[in-house]
């Protein structure tokens, strides 16, 4: 663990968590739509889907993030649908945590990682950066209502020494 991140468990996302992840989405996400309960009772019951939440020492949830198992099985791909970290605990290392679990999942299929980020939101593509995404396309107005715009990024499937290992409790 690096200095400055919080302790977190990284376990499967429940039902009984929608209701914090939709108090989340509100907070982080005020001008873009935030996901309401269904969204996410839909994305659980998806078999293709993989939720997970990050959960302080408390066993408060502190962060959720989704990826869906897309394509085929020769030809696998995956694509990020969300992650978010509470305010209060940015920049702690929970965002990472979640990337790192969701890109384990998706490595144990194989294929590319494909997500979409708001082009101002610079944290955030910085860590997609750290962890071998790169800008292949713009998508003007995407998020809606704002209209603010976004980049579709790109993680091809790593090898080796590249492979995240991200252990759910």
């Amino acid at each position: 663990m690096k200095p400055g991140e919080m302790v977190v468990r990284i376990e499967r996302m429940r039902p009984a968590d929608i209701d914090r992840c939709v108090e989340l989405e509100r907070l982080l996400f005020p001008e873009d739509d935030p996901w309401p309960a269904g969204a996410f009772r839909s994305e659980l019951s998806g078999s293709h889907n993989h939720y997970v939440v990050a959960r302080d020492g408390d066993g408060r949830m502190v962060g959720y993030a989704g990826i869906a198992l897309l394509g085929t099985h020769d030809h696998p791909e995956a694509e990020v649908h969300t992650i978010g970290v509470d305010p209060d605990c940015h920049r702690g290392g929970i965002g990472t945590r979640l990337l790192r679990a969701l890109l384990t999942v998706a490595g144990h299929r194989g294929g590319p990682v494909f997500l979409e980020v708001r082009t101002d939101n610079v944290a955030a593509i910085a860590l997609y950066e750290r962890h071998g995404f790169r800008v292949v396309g713009l998508r003007k107005r995407y998020y809606l209502p704002s209209g603010a715009d976004a980049y579709t990024m790109l993680r091809p499937e790593p090898t080796g020494a590249d492979q995240p290992n991200e252990v759910l409790a």
